[in-house]
């Protein structure tokens, strides 16, 4: 059976400090480092995953910047994207209560054609210091359930312990997948380029 492929562009936001970097890393690289980095203006990272049995999907991951001077790059990065992670950290209650303007920005400069209905995933991140936990996941399904119709998808997650990171990401691929116009983003196997498309099923002929 042949398989389609398609790509979807996946962008992480969050403020700076909160893990986006770190959860790329161990999704694709299966990697975590203790030593912190900034991100400088974004970089990407690709996967290829299998939906759906016969969907073989290439992500292209982009990891931010968290700091403001790096957010009028935004509309360069964010244009184009088919979902979005939301990342905060659960012991800073400030990465929490900026997810808000992190999300409207993105609304605003990537002006997805369906605002409603784009796919938002919602990460609280450093489940492993569960100790040092200051927003509670009552507090997040709820702003979850305020943002749409459909509530978002919500993930708790360490990327140093690999917890919920592959589920996260699976979950942003399929609700990628399932915006896409299927028969506009795969690709058919062969193109005729010498046939208009207006007026019905064009008749090869035989040579």
């Amino acid at each position: 059976m042949h398989r389609k492929k398609v790509l979807l562009k996946v962008i992480i936001l969050g403020d700076s400090g909160v893990g986006k970097t770190a959860l790329m890393n161990q999704y694709v690289n299966k990697r975590f480092s203790a030593s912190y980095k900034a991100t400088i203006g974004a970089d990407f990272l690709t996967k290829e995953v299998m939906i759906d049995d016969d969907k073989l999907v290439t992500l292209q991951i982009w990891d931010t910047a968290g700091q403001e001077r790096f957010q009028s790059l935004g509309v360069a990065f964010y244009r184009g994207a088919d979902a979005c992670i939301l990342v905060y950290d659960i012991t800073q209650p400030k990465s929490f209560d900026n997810l808000d303007s992190w999300r409207e920005e993105f609304l605003v400069q990537a002006s997805p054609p369906d605002i409603e209905n784009f796919p938002f995933i919602v990460l609280g991140n450093k489940v492993d210091r569960e100790n040092d936990r200051r927003v509670s996941k009552a507090k997040a399904h709820s702003w979850c359930k305020s943002k749409s119709s459909a509530p978002l998808q919500y993930f708790e997650t360490s990327a140093k312990e690999a917890v919920q990171v592959e589920a996260a990401f699976q979950e942003a691929a399929q609700l990628a997948l399932s915006q896409e116009n299927t028969e506009a983003d795969f690709l058919p196997e062969t193109i005729n380029l010498g046939v208009p498309s207006a007026g019905g099923v064009a008749k090869s002929s035989c040579c």
